[in-house]
Parts: structure tokens; C-alpha cells; sequence
């Protein structure tokens, strides 16, 4: 089936999804029904509905559906990604927020649940995913955020700025000295990915800013290890401290929080697919020993 004018909706759907399929899009049907919605702004239930009728595609449909087969990520196309309870505002220049995320600020989220007014800050926040959830469901949190490219500094800025988080266009190097050990919780998902190590997702490969996804040095860890470096300092002591890294990281990681000697209790997270994909641990005062455990 072809894609063209004067279709129904549903006919319109499915050649659509044949097309995304053919192109290699790893959720083609989900994908064109988001397309048509995001057309129609109906809804997704409002939609399938629809294509139970004879409901005309909507004009411009075939355009869009020939983007997306073009690999332009899907968030690029409606302006929107979601996360969490959040709609956020993306486009190029920012890193597009993955699900796995979520399970990150999950972590922060429940740390902090007992405390009064902790202070939280998200270093290197791109679209303000992380920094953004964690104000939008713990009540009396101040939420700081970083972000060094201004691109993203401005995507950011719409997405925090509804929800009161303090956000500075920094280096998460060397950002908010004059705030140094005041954080109850340091949290950060910093680029990651080796020099060589090029995404095999053209959506990634092509379209996130390389700034947002390349660590620095061969193995991609001189960002991470910069993040670990930050939050020694930024961090009262036994405060909490939590990485996204890829998951052949998790070992390296925690090493070396462990090598520092800044660090007790590191914790190896798993995300909802049964990955390594985070690191947490807690400024010691003093040290009482390093531990590592997975869980």
C-alpha cells in the first residue's frame, strides 16, 4: 500500500507504517499514529477511534511520514518528548531524553522523599528531563540545573522555567562554586560515549549534538569522572550522588569512585531492561570505607 492523497485515516496509517518499516524505524506503527496526532491533536485513544470510520489522513500527513522515514527522530517532528509526567520541548541542539532515564531520576525521587527541602542539583541537563521531573514531584525541592551548551541552556529554559528550577548555562566542571557543599543530592546523566564509538541510531548518530552524547578522551570517561569530581565538591557530606553511564561502564565507574576515596556505599542500579545503567553512592565524613554492591 502507498501513501498519497485523499486516503482514509486508517489506510493512511498503515501504508505509513509499511514505509517507516521499510526504513528501518524500530516502532514504525507507534510512529505513525504519533505523526497523524500530531496533526489531529486528538489523542491516541481518540485516534485509533477514528480509524474505525472512514475519517479522511489529515493534510500534510505524507510529508511528515516521509521525515520521519528520512530517520529525523520523532521528537524533532513534533516538537515534543515525553518523560515522566513531563512534556518537554525539544528540537534540534538538545539531546532527545531516552525512557531509560526516568529509572535516574526514580533513584532521586526516592532518596529525597522523606526530606523537608532538599536541595538538588542536575548537572549537564540538556532538555531539563531529569531537573524538571524530580521539581515536578517532590514538593519543597529547590532544583538547581547546569547546562554548558547554549542551545540546550535555551530548550532548557522553557522546559524549567514553569516549574521554578534555578538554571545557569555553565561548565558542570567547575559550576556553582559559591553553592559548594550545600546539596543534599548531585545527580547527572553527563556524555558518555568513547571518541571512536560512533551510535549505530542515524536519529542519534546524525541529529542529538555530538556535545551531548561524547565523554571526552578514548573511553569517554573524562566527563563522568568530572560529574564524580563536582559532586565531591558540591555535595554536605552524606549527601547522594547519582551517574547514568552506559552499562560496560557500571565497573569502571565504580572503581573509580572507590579509587578517590570520596565515596561510601556505591550502588550499581539496574533500569527497567535489567541494565547496569547507573552508579550512586554517598559523600563520606569521613571515610569509613568504600563498598560496592549491584542490585
Amino acid at each position: 500500500m502507498t501513501l498519497g492523497p485523499g486516503q482514509s485515516l486508517a489506510d493512511a496509517v498503515s501504508a505509513a507504517t509499511d514505509i517507516l518499516r521499510d526504513a528501518g524505524v524500530p516502532s514504525p506503527r507507534v510512529d505513525a499514529e504519533m505523526l497523524a496526532d500530531h496533526l489531529l491533536n486528538v489523542g491516541l485513544g481518540r485516534l485509533r477511534a477514528m480509524m474505525l470510520g472512514d475519517t479522511p489522513a489529515p493534510e500534510g500527513y505524507e510529508a511528515l511520514v516521509a521525515e520521519r522515514a528520512s530517520r529525523i527522530p520523532l521528537q524533532h517532528i513534533t516538537g515534543v518528548a515525553h518523560f515522566r509526567y513531563l512534556e518537554l520541548a525539544v528540537g534540534p541542539g538538545v539531546f532527545v531524553p531516552r525512557p531509560e532515564t526516568e529509572s535516574v531520576a526514580q533513584l532521586v525521587i526516592d532518596h529525597v522523599k522523606d526530606m523537608p527541602h532538599p536541595r538538588i542539583v542536575d548537572l549537564g541537563t540538556g532538555s531539563g528531563a531529569i531537573a524538571g521531573s524530580i521539581a515536578h514531584e517532590v514538593p519543597g525541592a529547590e532544583v538547581h540545573a547546569v547546562e554548558f551548551s547554549p542551545f540546550a541552556h535555551a530548550w532548557a529554559a522553557k522546559n524549567l522555567a514553569p516549574l521554578g528550577v534555578h538554571l545557569v548555562l555553565g561548565d558542570l566542571r567547575d559550576a556553582l562554586p559559591e553553592l559548594n557543599g550545600t546539596f543534599d543530592v548531585v545527580v547527572s546523566n553527563p556524555p558518555y560515549i568513547p571518541a571512536e564509538a560512533v551510535p549505530n541510531e542515524p536519529e542519534v548518530a546524525l541529529h542529538d549534538p555530538p556535545e551531548a552524547l561524547y565523554g571526552g578522551g578514548a573511553d569517554g570517561m573524562e566527563l563522568p569522572a568530572a560529574a564524580a569530581a563536582s559532586a565531591a565538591r558540591l555535595l554536605r557530606p552524606g549527601g547522594y550522588f547519582v551517574m547514568e553511564h552506559a552499562e560496560v561502564q557500571a565497573g569502571w565507574i565504580s572503581a573509580m569512585l572507590a579509587r578517590t576515596g570520596n565515596w561510601t556505599t556505591i550502588r550499581t542500579h539496574l533500569d527497567l531492561n535489567g541494565k547496569q545503567r547507573a552508579t550512586s553512592a554517598l559523600l563520606a565524613d569521613p571515610d569509613p570505607g568504600n563498598e560496592r554492591i549491584s542490585e
